[in-house]
């Protein structure tokens, strides 16, 4: 196990020409999205409005492939602030979704490792740098946020959210 994720952060750093020229000939990838005022297609959420903030988690990530901390746990209803920090060298990224939905970007991601996203649920972040995210969960249930970033989720780059229904109190 140990190996692996060795061979995976060698493989990481064999990449990085590929990232410094991504600014050059990266592709911009969207998925179809939706008014701020319905489900985004996440199945669990929105793009929040700064206004609506309820709270601020606050998550680092870095190049052991972490992210600290690795549960939050909010309510439905919440819109939360997350504000990343890239503890790293590495540029990292933070995605919200199902393990189904990260698992299939993660393989897109590694078949196109310049492309770059554009939409509401995510962040990239260059070293040394802070990313925001707005969101508000409209669902209930244990959902994901992980790095998509070529080799870092298949190395375990993900962290658990669990969104608990309103009349349950949350803590991260």
């Amino acid at each position: 196990m140990v190996g692996a994720r060795i061979a995976i952060f060698v493989a990481a750093i064999a990449l990085l020409p590929a990232f410094a020229a991504a600014g050059e000939i990266a592709q911009t990838h969207e998925h179809s999205s939706a008014s701020a005022a319905t489900d985004s297609g996440t199945g669990f959420g929105r793009k929040g409005e700064r206004r609506e903030v309820t709270r601020t988690v606050r998550l680092t990530m870095g190049d052991d492939f972490r992210f600290s901390p690795a549960v939050v746990k909010v309510t439905r209803g919440e819109t939360i602030r997350f504000q990343i920090r890239n503890a790293g060298k590495l540029p990292h990224e933070f995605v919200l979704g199902t393990a189904e939905s990260l698992g299939k970007h993660a393989q897109t991601m590694r078949s196109h490792p310049g492309m770059t996203h554009n939409e509401s649920h995510l962040a990239h972040v260059a070293p040394g740098r802070t990313g925001t995210v707005i969101w508000q969960f409209t669902r209930t249930g244990e959902f994901l946020y992980g790095c998509l970033v070529a080799g870092h989720f298949e190395a375990g780059m993900t962290g658990r959210l669990v969104v608990a229904p309103q009349s349950a109190k949350a803590r991260d």
